[in-house]
């Protein structure tokens, strides 16, 4: 494996359900895949509405960057799926509580459908520099 690139994997966060990698590191950089708001410990979706699952979706990216050498200070790029527009709202709330001020880059958009019928997916780019 490229010296320069990482696979990371962290049981904190629920396992891949097809074949991609948790994350993958690369330089100073740490690639997140998409997180859906699986609870790691049981593989199913956290009970509850958009709100729940954009906070279970973070959680999962947060243990992923833990494990990657980054946090969610170091966020540089969020891209959000939402399986309807509607939601950004409700959605907003619970994201802009994790983010805190460290706002980063970021697109949000509807989509026709998510895996397993999520009500949202998170994936993220941060940097490791530093942590």
């Amino acid at each position: 494996m490229n010296a320069m690139k990482r696979i990371i994997h962290t049981e904190a966060a629920p396992a891949a359900i097809g074949p991609y990698s948790q994350a993958v590191r690369a330089g100073d950089l740490l690639f997140v895949s998409g997180q859906l708001p699986l609870d790691p410990a049981t593989g199913a979706f956290v009970p509850g509405g958009i709100k729940e699952q954009t906070q279970q979706c973070l959680k999962n990216l947060e243990a992923i960057l833990t494990a990657g050498g980054s946090s969610i200070a170091q966020v540089v790029k969020v891209t959000v799926y939402l399986q309807s527009i509607g939601d950004f709202g409700a959605m907003n709330e619970t994201y802009a509580e994790v983010f805190g001020e460290s706002m980063p880059a970021r697109a949000a958009f509807e989509v026709a459908a998510l895996p397993k019928s999520a009500l949202v997916e998170i994936e993220a780019v941060a940097t490791t520099a530093g942590a």
